[in-house]
């Protein structure tokens, strides 16, 4: 089968999109597979797809709906920087004249809003830091408390001998495991991301993040993306990680994270009743039409 595609990027982290509001393209998790390899697909991060919101969705005032598969061909809940590129295509694609767009998601409704420096800024939502809802098991663990947040004890399975390490745990509608590192340059990402990922108390699996607290207003930051591996750039990620230091007393209400592919600006009072806003860059890089096997 003929599909056409964008390719986008937001600050290096790339995606597929893929328009569905016509109708849509019955695409297998094998296809998501195909499209997203890079050395017989396209090659991407993540596969978003476009599609037309629902009546009941529509009569609360939904403009799509917004469907995200990793690199391995799951769908999943939540990827911040594909947001800030779905409200670009939408807007440059003239399937809307709007600047803020409302956008359903498989963890809820999110609201990017496209700013006149060219940007993108995306109402997140509320960050989820029970455990339990993250989810993360807690059976027979002890926390460690600082500011008004709080780190777990995650041994990790290490060739060597096993190694303890304490992580954040955030959910942005998907969920994160945040630990700080002295320097992300030097950090085991490799190694430790994997096991982080696929660590047994996580039922969902988990997006590991290694943060460099610079100073109150920034942060350096790199991700082991559930379902991808590390990517230049996590916009969930970046979310997590600032509202994981906010809570520990680590950051201002504003900061700045720097990544691989680029920049985010995340903002957040710290209160569990105030949403939180992430701010950066969405770009499209080219458009093309692909040949996909039916069967894969």
């Amino acid at each position: 089968m003929q599909i056409r595609f964008t390719k986008m990027q937001g600050a290096g982290n790339d995606f597929v999109v893929l328009d569905e509001t016509q109708g849509r393209l019955g695409l297998t998790p094998a296809h998501y597979r195909y499209l997203a390899d890079r050395h017989f697909g396209v090659g991407a991060d993540q596969i978003l797809t476009v599609r037309r919101p629902t009546a009941d969705a529509t009569a609360q005032g939904i403009d799509f709906e917004y469907v995200i598969h990793n690199a391995d061909g799951g769908e999943v809940e939540q990827c911040g920087n594909g947001s800030r590129c779905f409200a670009r295509y939408v807007r440059d694609k003239g399937l809307t004249d709007k600047d803020t767009i409302r956008v359903q998601t498989l963890s809820g409704v999110i609201a990017p809003r496209l700013t006149p420096d060219g940007r993108v800024t995306v109402d997140m939502g509320r960050p989820v830091l029970e455990p339990a809802r993250v989810p993360f098991d807690t059976t027979g663990l002890q926390p460690v408390a600082q500011g008004s947040g709080q780190k777990w004890p995650l041994t990790l399975d290490l060739p060597a001998q096993p190694a303890t390490v304490l992580v954040a745990v955030v959910s942005m509608g998907n969920p994160h495991a945040v630990q700080l590192v002295e320097d992300v340059d030097t950090a085991p990402v490799a190694i430790w991301g994997p096991l982080v990922e696929r660590h047994v108390r996580f039922p969902q699996r988990v997006n590991a993040g290694f943060m460099q607290v610079v100073s109150r207003s920034h942060v350096r930051l790199r991700v082991f993306e559930r379902g991808t591996g590390e990517t230049l750039a996590c916009g969930t990620g970046a979310c997590a990680a600032v509202a994981a230091g906010i809570r520990l007393g680590l950051l201002d209400n504003e900061v700045h994270v720097d990544m691989r592919g680029g920049r985010l600006t995340i903002a957040w009072t710290g209160q569990d009743t105030d949403t939180l806003y992430m701010t950066g860059p969405a770009t499209t890089v080219f458009e093309g039409q692909i040949d996909i096997p039916d069967h894969l």
